[in-house]
C-alpha cells in the first residue's frame, strides 16, 4: 500500500495542491471518526482513506485537470469502500446522486415493484438459452416484480439513454466468470432497448487462443462509438500444463501469471469489471491436489484460500502495475450467492418451484470466504478499486436462478425436477443481474456528477 507520508512532502513554498491535499487530510480524518466503521478491519480504513487522496492527488496533478471541458469523459470515482459510492467533489453533486454517497447502496432489501423491467422477457436476442428462462417455459414471472431498495437512500432506475450518453466513446470490459457473463449479457439488453433501431448494435466475437476457457466477445453501439465486451477468464490467472512424474501433460493452475488475454484490454478500456469466484469452488480447485503451480512447482497439496490469495495479488499487482486510474475505473464484482437444496450443483441440487425472496432480512447465508481475501488485497492497492458486494443482495433472491429453466422443454422433457440437472448459481434474464447493472449505472452517474468542470446538462 502506498505510504501517506508521500503524499505531504511540503517545501518551504507549498503549491496549492499540497494546501489543497493538506486540507483533505484533515477532512478525511473528520470523515472517518464519524462514519459508522465499527465493521471495517483497519487495513481497509486506512487504504480507503489513502486511496482516495492518491485519486485526489492525480486528479489535481494531472495537466488536463485545470483544462477539463464538457466534453472530457474522464471520470474520477474514488477509491472505493464495499460501503459508500466515494466520490473526489461532492460539492459538485446534484441533490439525487449527493444522496447515494450518503448510504451503503449494497446495504438493503428487496421490495415489490409491478413496473416492467428494463427490458422484456423473451426479447433480447442476446440473452443465452441457458439464461432464458422465459423462452425456456418457466410460467411464473414474478421474481421480475422485485427491486433492490438500499437503506437511507433511494437509487435511480436504470435508463438506457443516459447510460449510453455517458458510455459514449468509451470502451467496457467485464472480465471474468459466467457470473460475470450473466451481467454483461444483461447490461448489453439492457442498453439495447432503449434503442430506436435495434440493428444499431452489432455483435463482434472470436478467440483470443487456443485454451478452452478464453474467449472475447463484444458489442458495438454504433452511434455511440461504444462496446460492451466479455472476455471468459474464470481464474483471472492463468491455466496451463505442466508435465508430472510419469511424463503426462497435466492441467495446472499458474497463481502466479494472469491470464495472457487480460493483457490485451488494459490500454484502450475504460471501465473495466473483473469477478472470480465460483470456479475455486469446484472439486479440483477445492481439493488443490497437484493442481495449483508456481514458476515450475506444482505443490502436491495447497489449499484453496491460500491458492486463492495467491491469485488475487497477481491480479493486483497486475492491475497496479499496468491499469492508469486516471484514465480507467476498476470494479470488482463480489460473490452472487448460490442456492441448492439437497445437493451440491453437481449431485443433485434442487431450486426449483420458488417463485418469491426470501422476507426474512435477518437472514443471511455465511459470508463467503473468498471475499474476505478479496477485501484484504484490494485494501491493500494503490489503484482505486470499486468493490460491488452484491452477496448480500443475492442471498435473498432464491426464486432468480434458472433452476429447469436452464433449457428448453423439448431438451429436458418430462422428467421430474428432482432428476434434472438445475442451475442454481446463475441468473435468469431478464432478473437479478439488471439490478447489479442498475447500482453500476449509479454509481457511473455519481462518478460524471464530481467532474469539476463538467455538467451532466441534459442528462440528469
Amino acid at each position: 500500500m502506498a505510504d501517506p507520508k508521500n503524499l505531504f512532502l511540503i517545501t518551504k513554498h507549498p503549491s496549492t495542491t499540497q494546501i489543497f491535499l493538506t486540507s483533505l487530510f484533515f477532512l478525511s480524518l473528520f470523515l472517518l471518526s464519524s462514519s459508522s466503521l465499527s465493521d471495517f478491519s483497519p487495513s481497509l480504513i486506512v487504504s480507503s482513506f489513502t486511496s482516495r487522496l492518491l485519486t485526489a492527488a492525480n486528479f489535481f496533478s494531472s495537466p488536463s485537470s485545470s483544462t477539463s471541458t464538457a466534453s472530457d469523459t474522464t471520470m474520477f470515482l474514488s477509491s472505493v469502500s464495499h460501503r459508500r459510492i466515494r466520490v473526489n467533489n461532492e460539492s459538485k453533486i446534484d441533490p439525487v446522486t449527493k444522496e447515494l454517497t450518503s448510504c451503503d447502496i449494497f446495504d438493503g432489501t428487496w421490495v415489490f415493484d409491478d413496473s416492467e423491467p428494463v427490458y422484456s422477457p423473451g426479447y433480447c436476442p442476446f440473452v443465452e438459452d441457458k439464461f432464458n428462462c422465459f423462452k425456456n417455459g418457466r410460467p411464473d414471472l414474478g421474481f421480475l416484480r422485485h427491486r433492490w431498495q438500499p437503506h437511507g437512500c433511494s437509487i435511480p432506475r436504470f435508463d438506457g439513454k443516459k447510460m449510453l450518453k455517458i458510455l459514449r466513446g468509451k470502451r467496457v470490459v467485464f472480465v471474468g466468470d459466467s457470473l460475470n457473463r450473466n451481467m454483461w449479457e444483461s447490461l448489453v439488453c439492457s442498453l439495447r432497448s432503449t434503442l430506436e433501431d435495434k440493428n444499431r448494435v452489432s455483435r463482434v466475437s472470436g478467440k483470443q487462443s487456443n485454451l478452452q476457457n478464453e474467449g472475447f466477445y463484444g458489442f458495438r453501439f454504433k452511434d455511440f462509438d461504444c462496446s460492451i465486451d466479455f472476455i471468459k477468464s474464470p481464474f483471472l490467472v492463468q491455466e496451463s500444463e505442466a508435465l508430472d512424474v510419469y511424463g503426462k501433460r497435466r492441467e495446472t493452475l499458474r497463481l502466479d501469471m494472469i491470464q495472457r488475454s487480460m493483457t490485451k484490454i488494459y490500454k484502450n478500456a475504460d471501465i473495466v469489471i473483473f469477478n472470480t469466484g465460483h470456479w475455486w469452488t469446484h472439486q479440483k480447485t477445492y481439493e488443490g491436489k497437484g493442481y495449483f503451480q508456481e514458476g515450475k512447482r506444482v505443490y502436491e497439496r495447497l489449499e484453496v484460500k491460500e491458492a486463492y490469495t495467491k491469485a488475487l495479488h497477481t491480479w493486483a499487482d497486475w492491475v497496479d502495475s499496468n491499469i492508469n486510474s486516471t484514465r480507467t475505473r476498476v470494479f470488482f464484482v463480489g460473490y452472487s450467492s448460490s442456492h441448492f437444496r439437497k445437493g451440491a450443483w453437481n449431485s443433485g441440487g434442487q431450486c426449483d418451484g420458488e417463485t418469491r425472496p426470501i422476507q426474512n432480512e435477518t437472514y443471511t447465508g455465511a459470508y463467503p470466504w473468498m471475499m474476505k481475501v478479496v477485501e484484504s488485497v484490494i485494501s491493500d492497492m494503490k489503484t482505486p478499486v470499486f468493490y460491488m458486494n452484491i452477496t448480500k443482495m443475492t442471498w435473498y433472491r432464491t426464486d432468480g436462478h434458472p433452476s429447469v429453466y436452464r433449457q428448453p422443454v423439448d431438451v429436458r422433457g418430462s422428467s421430474p425436477a428432482a432428476r434434472m440437472f438445475q442451475d442454481c448459481s446463475h441468473w435468469c434474464l431478464p432478473g437479478v443481474p439488471d439490478s447489479w447493472n442498475q447500482l453500476l449505472y449509479a454509481t457511473l452517474l455519481v462518478s460524471y456528477s464530481s467532474l469539476r468542470d463538467k455538467s451532466l446538462g441534459n442528462l440528469l
